[in-house]
């Protein structure tokens, strides 16, 4: 394994680690009273990011970028991170990508909303659609009852620390990787793409999507993994 796998590797099992821990922590040891209650604030926005990032470690899978030259490596551990976000399946979601990256911008990019190119609440509801079937509700029906029925959880804890940030991850990710770079405004899009990049800092970026708002970028060089992209952002820019 070259070392830029070696490092997609590890960064994308820290972000499969850290959603592991806290997801643990939050749905069996966290109160929802006295300390708990300041905390569960920041718990959700904490494991909203890592559910962001769940599903960017699966989008590099997609590419290939996250273990270069081991096509089982990426298939598995997308696949993986895709059933952990919401029991999506792999190769639906992976053809609807490259078919996103094939037709952007079009009636035929199933990412985009050629009916409301500018209007975020109608688009996300189209995206929504697109995405989110009938393995959704059963999937986290079927665990959030589980740990309720057979393992004791509070159910607050289940909604608050499973639910509600699994949602909020999608409106996250759908903004910063989707609407703000695909939607149409006053100014044309660069090139075919049709896409920009936000203007974000380094840290804006990694809290927003993951570098994911580097999206100019990101279709410009498909094969670069997120870590990998303010880097390409500053050349493509400069």
């Amino acid at each position: 394994m070259n070392a830029g796998a070696g490092t997609g590797v590890l960064l994308a099992l820290l972000v499969l680690g850290s959603w592991a821990v806290v997801h643990v922590l939050a749905v069996f040891q966290l109160p929802l009273q006295g300390y708990g209650l300041v905390l569960a604030p920041v718990v959700i926005a904490v494991q909203c990011w890592l559910y962001v990032g769940l599903f960017i470690v699966a989008h590099d899978c997609m590419h290939g970028s996250l273990a270069p030259g081991n096509p089982r490596l990426n298939r598995r551990l997308g696949a993986l991170c895709l059933w952990l976000y919401a029991a999506f399946p792999w190769q639906e979601l992976r053809a609807a990508h490259f078919d996103h990256h094939r037709y952007v911008g079009t009636a035929d990019d199933p990412d985009f909303d050629a009916a409301h190119p500018t209007a975020f609440l109608p688009w996300y509801v189209h995206f929504m659609r697109r995405y989110a079937g009938w393995r959704q509700p059963v999937f986290f029906g079927t665990v959030m009852g589980s740990y309720v029925l057979i393992l004791g959880v509070p159910p607050a804890n289940a909604l608050l620390f499973i639910a509600l940030p699994a949602l909020l991850s999608s409106m996250q990710l759908f903004y910063f990787g989707t609407y703000r770079p695909h939607r149409h405004e006053a100014t044309p899009f660069a090139d075919r793409h049709h896409s920009r990049s936000s203007g974000y800092s380094w840290l804006l970026s990694l809290l927003s999507c993951f570098h994911f708002g580097y999206h100019h970028a990101h279709h410009l060089h498909p094969g670069v993994p997120w870590w990998q992209l303010p880097r390409v952002q500053g050349r493509t820019e400069a």
